[in-house]
């Protein structure tokens, strides 16, 4: 099967290190919600249901072949996730960790929003 220009993916390095932040924010949402509770069964539960949710909230929304194109979902699934690492990380590393942590998610998202980096969907054709 061939894919044409318009459909082939193009990957830059911002989509690379988005890549990379979106599992950092599985990770630490799993590690947070593994430090939840006070049993050995909610520390189970809190590490696999939190970033489970988190993926299927992504898959759902948020990724490039999401279920569902809503943009306000879409971009409400970035916030809690990506905002829900950042918090986590406040939580569960070293200050200066947590700091790196934040200062890569915060640019990352922006530079897919705005500048060289930017993902602009195709507006309706000019007239």
């Amino acid at each position: 099967m061939e894919r044409s220009a318009d459909s082939a993916g193009h990957v830059n390095a911002n989509d690379v290190v988005a890549f990379l932040v979106e599992v950092l924010a599985v990770v630490l949402l799993a590690v947070w919600g593994a430090h939840l509770g006070h049993t050995t069964a909610v520390h189970v539960l809190g590490g696999v249901l939190v970033p489970g949710a988190a993926a299927v909230l992504w898959g759902l929304f948020a990724a490039p072949r999401a279920r569902f194109r809503v943009p306000v979902l879409a971009v409400a699934t970035k916030v809690l996730v990506l905002g829900g690492a950042v918090l986590a990380s406040w939580s569960v590393l070293p200050p200066a960790w947590a700091v790196a942590v934040t200062v890569v998610v915060v640019v990352n998202t922006l530079l897919t929003w705005f500048g060289p980096f930017a993902r602009r969907t195709p507006g309706p054709p000019a007239s």
